[in-house]
């Protein structure tokens, strides 16, 4: 299964996750941890002195009529409550604070892992789906990382102290009240497999509807319901997939409910049990058990129940739980296409020449490019001319290696691009592509992406030399003005100047064009040329031609046909030359 469907389906199996990958993550809080521990037993040791101290009040301070022991004692048990009250506050604090941290680690893994996969990836993977495994399935196991790794601890710890405890004040009556706590531990275990599958089938759901909703509502989604006249069809397919999610939600709330009300009960007829059977050894003389001991016991019997229920809740959380972190580790799992290598070195552009030796690409099992020998002299422009789906931008884009060859190299002033680091490529080589995209911030925090050390004044004199500043200027709130969801307030051309002024504050030695004005009408294409072409000058350029009448001065063009490599030239050599690019330029059709 390939990694783009593993992340979109999902797997239909239960994937097991070994405990130790989960407990991994709490590794780099193992100090914090063991003082979490230390603060557990201290309070689990506080929580059975007072059955103690109340068996001492029945079985000798009431008897003796002294009222300076029952007031030390009773005295003891104010002290030991408060005391078990003060350690409940400070383990739930300490527990939480160590479950946050590792919630970040973990929201920055997934992301950061994500943020590392190659372009290819995400133009196969659904955004909604990306969405989803950051959001929902990270944010699903909030609960369980914050409480139920110091609920095991603190409720484990507890049920132990008891259960010694119990066996100190009367072995005899401790293993008739022990008997229940190992089939409740059997019955929960029955419900983890089903608690798994519908957690998995819930989140597949999630992530669905998540793509539907990212999709739907973002601004093209809009206009194009809008437009199409669909909504009610939208508004059907989103009730539809919201009806499959609150059917699992009420089939995981009811698993097991029958259960768990069974054991309930089984655990509060055990004392009545108790005093039955004490109570008839008493009566027969048959126990030297007293009543202070039969009180006292009970009253620790019933302490069991708050551990023991809170335990049957943890193995229904970690049982649901294991589904998402299935999911989550499905992502941090997927192999990294395109990274740095190990000793990559800094990349070190003395004249920007760009050239492809006997370069392949393909998606998948089709070839895209095929035997591409390419070069690009620094300084010069070169312009990729062809058919849609001739491979111009795959080509470009192994330049700035958001793709990487299956076959050839790809050189930059005679430096193999795998072997220096994917940050130092990036700051060498820029890209203006034909669909500009901003971020929903200020106009000065668009352009200050491309360079945040920038200053204001480097800003707008970018904004100047790709004459957009007066325009900027003029918005009432200037360079503050907050441009929308990807940049809907701004028309094409100035969403492109801007692009044009974040390359310009960038000033990289290599240059991508691709197709950066296709979207744009005659006239403000013309005016956004001439600051491209500006942009250009002096720099190696690699331009992807929409219209080619705008790479007619362009040093060397280059004809793709079917991912090779037809014809090459100046505009009047290939104009001579009578073949592809003739008709192309005859057919003014690319």
């Amino acid at each position: 299964m390939c990694m783009t469907s593993l992340i979109e389906r999902g797997q239909d199996e239960d994937q097991r996750v070994p405990l130790r990958r989960i407990f991994g993550l709490f590794g780099p809080y193992r100090w914090a941890l063991t003082g979490l521990l230390g603060l557990i037993v201290v309070q689990a040791g506080l929580g059975v002195a007072s059955p103690f101290f109340l068996r001492a009040i029945l079985d000798d301070a009431l008897p003796q009529r002294d009222t300076g022991l029952l007031s030390l004692l009773a005295t003891g048990m104010i002290a030991a409550s408060l005391g078990n009250g003060a350690m409940s506050v400070s383990t739930t604090g300490v527990a939480n604070t160590i479950g946050q941290r590792v919630m970040n680690d973990l929201r920055i893994a997934v992301y950061g892992h994500l943020q590392r996969m190659s372009l290819a990836f995400f133009t196969r993977t659904r955004t909604g789906e990306v969405l989803s495994r950051v959001f929902n399935d990270v944010g699903g196991v909030d609960n369980v990382v914050n409480t139920t790794a110091s609920s095991i601890a603190q409720n484990g710890i507890t049920t132990l102290a008891i259960a010694v405890a119990l066996f100190v004040m009367d072995w005899q009556l401790a293993i008739l009240g022990l008997i229940v706590v190992p089939l409740f531990l059997l019955f929960t275990l029955r419900l983890g497999r089903t608690r798994r599958s519908l957690a998995r089938g819930r989140q597949r759901r999630l992530a669905r509807l998540t793509t539907m909703v990212e999709e739907s509502l973002s601004v093209s989604g809009v206009l194009l319901s809008k437009t199409m006249g669909n909504e009610r069809e939208l508004r059907e397919r989103f009730a539809d997939e919201s009806r499959e999610i609150s059917l699992l939600e009420r089939q995981s709330a009811l698993a097991g409910r029958w259960q768990m009300a069974s054991r309930r009960m089984c655990l509060t007829c055990v004392p009545a049990i108790v005093y039955w059977l004490a109570g008839m050894a008493i009566a027969h003389g048959a126990s030297p058990t007293t009543i202070g001991t039969v009180v006292a016991f009970t009253s620790m019997l019933n302490r069991l129940l708050a551990p023991a229920t809170a335990m049957q809740s943890v193995g229904q959380n970690v049982s649901t739980a294991a589904a998402l972190f299935g999911r989550i580790f499905e992502v941090l799992d997927l192999p990294v296409e395109i990274a740095d290598r190990p000793g990559a070195g800094e990349l070190v552009v003395r004249q920007g020449a760009v050239s492809l030796r006997n370069v392949s690409f393909k998606y998948e099992d089709s070839w895209t490019l095929r035997d591409i020998d390419l070069e690009v002299p620094a300084g010069s422009t070169t312009a990729l001319v062809g058919a849609t789906g001739s491979g111009k931008t795959t080509l470009a884009y192994l330049v700035a290696r958001l793709y990487e060859p299956d076959e050839g190299r790809v050189l930059v002033d005679g430096t193999d691009i795998r072997d220096v680091t994917l940050r130092s490529l990036a700051g060498a080589v820029g890209l203006v592509s034909q669909e500009t995209y901003l971020f929903h911030a200020t106009v000065r925090e668009n352009l200050r992406f491309a360079k945040p050390g920038a200053t204001d004044e480097e800003i707008e004199q970018a904004a100047r030399a790709a004459h957009i500043h007066d325009m900027l200027a003029g918005l009432p709130e200037g360079y503050d003005t907050v441009v929308g969801q990807r940049g809907y307030r701004f028309s094409g051309g100035e969403k492109q100047r801007m692009a044009i002024a974040r390359i310009l504050l960038r000033n990289p030695p290599i240059l991508i064009l691709d197709e950066a004005t296709s979207a744009l009408d005659n006239r403000t294409e013309r005016s956004v040329q001439a600051e491209l072409d500006r942009l250009a000058a002096q720099r190696t350029t690699i331009t992807i031609a929409h219209r080619l009448s705008t790479v007619e001065h362009a040093d060397q063009i280059v004809v793709l046909d079917a991912g090779r490599i037809v014809e090459r030239g100046k505009h009047a050599e290939l104009m001579a030359l009578g073949g592809r690019y003739a008709r192309l330029v005859r057919g003014e059709a690319v």
